[in-house]
C-alpha cells in the first residue's frame, strides 16, 4: 500500500517561488515513477511533471517547462516540485501521484494519489 501526503502549498505573489513536497509511504518509493498534477476550479486535472523510477529523467508540461523542477529525495521517500516565476494561472490544487508498477520503463500508471495541497498565486 502506498500513501501520499502533499504539503507546502500556500499563497505567493506572482513572480515568486514555492516548493511543495510529497511524502510517500512504502518501500517501493525508490523504484516507482512519481508525478505532479494540478487542478484549478472548474477545470480538469492536468499533468505537470514526472520523474522516472531511476530518477535520471524528467518530463514537464509545456506550460511549466523552464519554471518548475521535479526532484526526488529517495532517502526521505519524498518528491518535490520547485515552482519559480509563478503566475496567477498556476493557481490550483497540486496532487502528487505514484506509479502502480515498480521499475516501469514505459508510460507511468499513476494509481496512487495524494489529497492535494492548495497553491494560490496573486497578481
Amino acid at each position: 500500500q502506498v500513501q501520499l501526503v502533499e504539503s507546502g502549498g500556500g499563497l505567493v505573489q506572482a513572480g515568486g517561488s514555492l516548493r511543495i513536497s510529497c511524502a510517500a509511504s512504502g518501500r517501493s518509493f525508490s523504484s516507482s515513477a512519481m508525478g505532479w498534477f494540478r487542478q484549478a476550479p472548474g477545470k480538469e486535472r492536468e499533468f505537470v511533471a514526472t520523474i522516472n523510477w531511476r530518477r535520471d529523467s524528467t518530463y514537464y508540461a509545456d506550460s511549466v517547462k523552464g519554471r518548475f523542477t521535479i526532484t526526488s529525495d529517495n532517502a526521505r521517500n519524498t518528491v518535490y516540485l520547485q515552482m519559480n516565476s509563478l503566475r496567477p494561472e498556476d493557481t490550483a490544487v497540486y496532487y502528487c501521484a505514484a506509479d502502480r508498477s515498480p521499475f516501469n520503463v514505459g508510460k507511468p500508471d499513476f494509481g496512487y494519489w495524494g489529497q492535494g495541497t492548495q497553491v494560490t498565486v496573486s497578481s
